[in-house]
C-alpha cells in the first residue's frame, strides 16, 4: 500500500532508526562519560598542630618514565637492567610494582601520576588526538605545578610530547617527540638521551622529566619478548647509571632523587590500554645515595609471578603525595595517592611522621566532603550521624573523626606512638579504595534517555523490517537468534573479553546450515567450495590469537607464517597477484597495453610500499626473494611511496565511473562495481599488517562459496552480518583500547593530521568489515537482478537488517553498563565494549554499511 508513496512508511522508519542511533550514543555517553571537575588552583600549607612540614631529604628530581616498562622488565633474572638491579641489591634503590588502573595509556597515566588522581576513561580516546588541548593540566594542581612554585629552578622536559600537551607553557626547556611513529625504535630515544649529559651538568634546574618512548614501540612491534626488546632495556640501564654516577660525583646532584618508572606495562601481545596483569603492572623504582639509610634487603632478581606483583605493590597515584613529603611541597588538591609508608624512616621523629600522614589524610578528606555534597554531610561536620552512618564518604568521614579524636588526645598528653601512624595510614588506604572506585559519578537520567532514544530506534528498524515485501519469520529466525544470544553475552565480562568466539561459532555454524540447506541441489562443484569454505573459516578462526585472556598465545600469524618469512611472502604476492588479476579482468574495456600497464603500476608500487614498510617495521620478516626485492625497489621514501599508492588508486577509479556514468549499460555497471571492489582491495591490503595479508585469500574463497549459492537477499544481510564481525576479529580486532593497531595510521601522512589519521585508523581496524561491506553489496546487485516482481528495494532491506541488530545491540550494551555500572570490571571491560559499540554503530554501520554501501549499491543500480 506504500509503494506509490514518495517516501514510504517503511523508508521514514529506516531512515528515523538510523538517525535516532548517534542520538542516542551522544546521551548515554555524556551520561555515561562526564566531565570530572577539579579542584581549582595551588595547594598550599594547612597550619596543624604539629607545626612547620617537616625537612625534605631532596631538593631536585629526576623523573624518568620508560614507556611500557612492565615490573618483570626490570626484576626478573635475565633483564637487560643488571646495574639497575645492583643499586637495588645495594641498599640505594627501592623497587615497587605501580598498578596502572585502566585504560593503560600514557595520557590518563600521566595525568594519574602528576595529579594523583583517577583519570576519566574519555583520556583513552584524547590521547589519540595529538592536537588535542582540552585535558591540559597546565590550570590543575599537579606536583609539577608545585615544584615551578617553588622558584628553586627551572623545569626540563624531553621525550614523549604528551608531556607538553598536558602542561603547556610550565617546561623552561623541553624537547618533545611524537609517541605515535610506533615504527621507530632508536631516534625517539636518542632525541632524549642527547640532551642528557648537559643537563646533568647544569645547576639551574630542579625537576627534568625524561620520557623514552622505544621500548613500547619494540613491543608493540615484536612483543615482550622480541630480539630487540634486551638491548632496549640495557640501553635504558646506561642511562641510570650514567644519571647515578652524576648524582654522586656531582655536588649539586647529592640531594636528588632519580624516580624511575613505567607509565603502565604491556601484555605478551606487546599492546597495552586493557586490564590485564601485564598491562597494569609498571616497573617503579626510587634511586639515590641517601636511600641507603631507610632501605630493606630485598631479594635480587626477584622470583617469578604470574601477576607481574613484584616487591611492595602501590598506586601510581601514591607517588603524588609521597613526592610531596620527600620534595617539600603540598600535597596537589586533587590527590587520591597515599603516602609510601616505606619512606616515614627519614624522619625518625614520630610527630613528623604523623603530621605527613595527618596532612594526606586532611587533603583527601577535602576531595571526599567536595564529591559527596559538601561539608554538611561528610567531612568535619559535628552533627554526622555516626550511629548509624549511610553512605561509604559518611563512614570515612565517621572513622576519620574518631582517629583524630584519638590522635588530639595522645598528641596533647605527649603518648603519641605507632598506633596512631598505622590507623591514619589504614585510614588513608580505605579512602583511596572508596574514592577511586568512584571513577565516575553517573548521570541517570542521561543514562535512561540515552536507552530510551536506542530502544525508540529499536522500535523504528522493527518496522522497516516486517514491512518489507520479502521478509518472513522463518528468514528471520537465524539473525533473530544470533541478535538474542549476543545480547545476552553482553552482560558476562568474560564474554565481552573473548567476544570473538561467539563470532567465529555463529559463523562457522551459519556456513554449515548454508551447505546442508543446499545439499538437495548441489553439484560436486558446489560441494567442494563449500569444503573450502569452511576449511578457509577454520584458518580464519586460528589466523590471530585475540581477546583478553589469550592475547600473545600461539597463532597462525605469528607461530607459523611469521616463523617462515619466505612462506608469508609467497602468500603475500599470491594476494597480489589475485587483485591484480582480478583489477585486470574488470578494466578490459580499456585497451590491454593501458589496462596492463595501470595494474602493474598499482601492482608494484604496492607491493613495494609493503615491502619497505615491513622492512622498517619489522625487519626479521625481509629476507630470501623479499630482501633482493627490498633491494631492487629502494629509494622513494614511505610517505611518498603511500602516497603513491592512494594517487594510484584514485587516479584509476576514474575508469570504473566514468562506466557507471558514461556508458551506463547493465554490464558495464557491474564491471565497474566489482572493480572498485577489487580498488578496495587493494587499499585494505595497503592499510593491513603484512602478516594479515593472506586472509584476504581466505575471505575470497568464502565469497566464490557465497556467490555460488542460491541466497536471498536476507541470507546475504545474515553472511554479511556475521562475517563482518568475525573479520574483524580475525585480523587481531578485540574489544580492548590495546587492541587499536596505530601502526598504518601514518600511511602517506608526513604530520599529525586528525582527520587524515583518524580515517586511516579506522580504516586499517576495519579494514576487512569494510571489504565484506562491499563484497556484500556484488552479491545483493545479483541478488536483485534474480529477484522476482515486486521484490525491490533489496538494499533498503539489507540495511533495515543491520540496522535492527545495531539498534538493539546498542540497547543491550547500555544497559549492560548501567545495570553493572558498580561492577568490578565497569572500566576494564564494560566501558571499552562501550566505546567499541559507538565506533561499529557510527562508524561501520552509519558510514560504512549505509552511507558507502548504499552508494555502491546505488551506483550499481543507476
Amino acid at each position: 500500500m506504500y509503494r506509490h508513496n514518495v517516501f514510504p512508511v517503511s523508508t521514514v522508519s529506516l531512515v528515523a532508526a538510523n538517525l535516532l542511533i548517534p542520538v542516542a550514543i551522544l546521551l548515554f555517553a555524556v551520561g555515561f562519560f562526564p566531565y570530572k571537575p577539579f579542584l581549582p588552583g595551588l595547594a598550599e600549607y594547612q597550619s596543624l598542630d604539629y607545626g612547620s612540614p617537616p625537612e625534605a631529604p631532596f631538593d631536585r628530581l629526576i623523573f624518568m618514565v620508560v614507556d611500557a616498562l612492565r615490573s618483570d622488565f626490570v626484576y626478573l633474572n635475565g633483564s637487560g637492567f643488571e646495574f639497575t638491579q645492583g643499586l637495588i641489591r645495594d641498599g640505594v634503590a627501592i623497587p615497587y610494582t605501580a598498578h596502572a588502573t585502566s585504560p593503560t595509556i600514557t595520557m590518563p597515566r600521566i595525568k594519574a601520576i602528576t595529579t594523583g588522581s583517577t583519570p576519566s576513561f574519555l583520556d583513552a580516546i584524547l590521547s589519540f588526538d595529538e592536537a588535542d588541548t582540552s585535558s591540559t593540566l597546565a590550570v590543575q594542581d599537579t606536583w609539577l605545578a608545585q615544584m615551578k612554585a617553588k622558584k628553586s629552578g627551572k623545569l626540563v622536559m624531553y621525550g614523549d610530547d604528551t608531556w607538553l600537551k598536558l602542561f603547556p607553557g610550565v617546561f623552561d626547556r623541553a624537547d618533545g617527540t611524537s609517541s605515535f611513529f610506533v615504527s621507530d625504535f632508536t631516534e625517539v630515544d636518542n632525541n632524549v638521551t642527547r640532551h642528557v649529559p648537559d643537563e646533568l651538568r647544569r645547576d639551574d634546574w630542579n625537576t627534568m622529566v625524561l620520557h623514552y618512548l622505544g621500548l613500547d614501540h619494540i613491543g608493540h612491534k615484536t612483543g615482550p619478548r622480541g630480539p630487540n626488546m634486551i638491548p632496549k632495556q640495557q640501553e635504558m640501564d646506561g642511562i641510570i647509571r650514567q644519571i647515578y654516577e652524576a648524582m654522586e660525583t656531582q655536588p649539586h646532584l647529592h640531594s636528588t632523587l632519580l624516580v624511575f618508572c613505567g607509565d603502565h606495562g604491556m601484555n605478551d601481545a606487546g599492546n597495552h590500554g586493557a586490564s590485564s596483569p601485564g598491562e597494569t603492572s609498571a616497573a617503579l623504582v626510587f634511586v639515590s645515595p641517601k636511600l641507603k639509610s631507610i632501605a630493606k634487603p630485598v631479594k635480587v632478581p626477584a622470583n617469578f609471578v604470574e601477576d607481574f606483583q613484584y616487591y611492595n605493590v602501590v598506586e601510581q597515584s601514591d607517588l603524588a603525595p609521597t613526592l610531596a613529603a620527600l620534595l617539600d611541597f603540598p600535597i596537589p588538591k586533587n590527590n587520591l595517592g597515599s603516602f609510601m609508608v616505606d619512606f616515614l624512616p627519614f624522619w625518625p621523629e614520630r610527630r613528623d611522621k604523623l603530621q605527613i600522614l595527618v596532612r594526606n589524610a586532611r587533603q583527601i578528606l577535602d576531595i571526599v566532603t567536595a564529591s559527596f555534597g559538601g561539608s554538611s554531610s561528610v567531612g568535619r561536620n559535628p552533627n554526622l550521624d555516626c550511629v548509624r552512618p549511610g553512605s561509604g564518604a559518611e563512614q570515612l568521614a565517621c572513622e576519620w573523626q574518631q582517629i583524630s579524636k584519638k590522635v588530639e588526645t595522645v598528641s596533647v598528653e605527649g603518648n603519641l606512638g605507632e598506633d596512631q601512624i598505622m590507623d591514619v595510614s589504614k585510614w588513608l588506604s580505605r579512602a583511596q579504595t572508596l574514592m577511586s572506585g568512584m571513577a565516575s559519578n553517573y548521570d541517570m537520567p542521561m543514562l535512561i534517555y540515552g536507552e530510551a532514544t536506542a530502544a525508540a530506534a529499536s522500535l523504528a528498524a522493527v518496522y522497516a523490517v516486517i514491512t518489507s515485501s520479502s521478509v518472513t519469520a522463518s528468514s528471520l529466525a537465524p539473525f533473530t537468534l544470533v541478535t538474542a544470544l549476543y545480547g545476552i553475552m553482553m552482560f558476562a565480562s568474560s564474554y565481552v573479553e573473548e567476544e570473538q568466539h561467539f563470532w567465529y561459532w555463529a559463523t562457522s555454524a551459519w556456513l554449515l546450515y548454508l551447505a546442508i540447506r543446499s545439499s538437495p541441489r548441489a553439484t560436486y562443484k558446489s560441494f567442494v567450495m563449500g569444503l573450502v569454505a569452511l576449511g578457509a573459516m577454520r584458518l580464519t578462526r586460528g589466523w590471530n590469537q585475540t581477546g583478553q585472556k589469550f592475547a600473545g598465545e600461539p597463532d597462525i600469524a605469528t607461530s607459523f607464517i611469521a616463523s617462515n618469512p619466505e612462506l608469508l611472502w609467497s602468500l603475500t604476492l599470491a594476494t597480489y597477484a589475485m587483485v591484480s588479476l582480478e583489477l585486470f579482468d574488470g578494466l578490459r574495456r580499456i585497451p590491454t597495453a593501458i589496462s596492463g600497464s595501470i595494474v602493474v603500476g598499482l601492482a608494484t608500487s604496492a607491493i613495494s610500499f609493503k615491502l619497505a614498510f615491513t622492512n622498517e617495521d619489522a625487519p626479521e620478516l625481509i629476507v630470501g626473494f623479499a630482501k633482493t626485492l627490498v633491494d631492487l625497489f629502494d629509494g622513494p621514501t614511505l610517505v611518498n611511496r603511500a602516497r603513491a599508492v592512494f594517487l594510484g588508486l584514485g587516479l584509476t577509479s576514474i575508469c570504473p565511473l566514468y562506466s557507471i556514468f558514461v556508458q551506463g549499460t547493465k554490464q558495464s555497471k557491474g564491471d565497474a562495481i566489482r572493480t572498485m571492489h577489487h580498488l578496495y582491495t587493494l587499499f585494505a591490503l595497503t592499510q593491513s599488517r603484512v602478516t594479515n595479508i593472506p586472509l584476504f585469500l581466505l575471505f575470497r574463497a568464502i565469497y566464490l562459496y557465497l556467490s555460488g549459492l542460491r541466497l536471498e537477499a536476507v541470507d546475504i544481510t545474515i553472511s554479511s552480518l556475521l562475517l563482518q564481525f568475525t573479520s574483524f576479529f580475525a585480523m587481531g580486532g578485540s574489544n580492548a583500547i590495546s587492541g587499536v593497531d596505530l601502526s598504518n595510521a601514518y600511511n602517506g601522512v608526513s604530520g599529525f593530521n586528525i582527520f587524515a589519521v583518524g580515517v586511516l585508523t579506522f580504516l586499517s581496524n576495519w579494514a576487512a568489515p569494510v571489504w565484506w561491506t562491499s563484497a556484500s553489496n556484488l552479491l545483493l546487485l545479483r541478488s536483485r537482478e534474480s529477484a522476482k516482481p515486486g521484490r525491490g528495494r533489496v538494499y533498503q532491506q539489507h540495511a533495515a537488517i543491520l540496522t535492527l541488530f545495531v539498534a538493539v545491540a546498542l540497547v543491550f550494551v547500555m544497559i549492560a553498563c548501567t545495570t553493572l555500572r558498580t561492577h568490578l570490571f565497569i572500566w576494564t571491560v564494560f566501558s571499552p565494549k562501550y566505546l567499541y559499540s559507538m565506533a561499529w554503530s557510527l562508524g561501520q554501520h552509519l558510514v560504512i554499511n549505509v552511507a558507502f554501501g548504499g552508494l555502491l549499491y546505488w551506483l550499481g543500480c543507476k
